[in-house]
């Protein structure tokens, strides 16, 4: 099994980030994410609700066992993926494609006549 800090390491690479892109996340100094990779220092709970609000999976680092796959289609997982993989303004960007998209989309609820 893997250590605490590989967990966190492997976690910020399946996002995408460097170590300083992921110190950002997580609201702390590159150097402090550099420890807590090496298992040199301990996240407190601030930085780990930030980086699970990123996208990683925090019971797999606390723990080593990931969190249940939640009940959705491979389809919609690799949207999930690629939308984590995107920096900040792309996310923006993809937000609203998307709702303009599911506003101009037939009413599913809708009785076919």
């Amino acid at each position: 099994m893997l250590s605490f800090g590989e967990r966190i390491k492997e976690e910020r690479k399946k996002l995408g980030l460097t170590q300083v892109q992921f110190a950002s996340v997580g609201g702390v100094q590159p150097t402090t994410q550099v420890n807590y990779e090496k298992g040199l220092r301990t996240p407190d709970a601030a930085y780990l609700e930030k980086i699970a609000m990123a996208g990683c999976d925090v019971l797999y680092i606390l723990t080593g066992n990931r969190s249940p796959a939640a009940d959705i289609s491979s389809d919609e997982q690799k949207l999930i993926e690629n939308y984590r993989a995107m920096n900040e303004e792309s996310r923006l960007n993809m937000q609203a494609v998307g709702s303009a998209f599911a506003q101009s989309a037939p009413d599913k609820h809708a009785k076919n006549g």
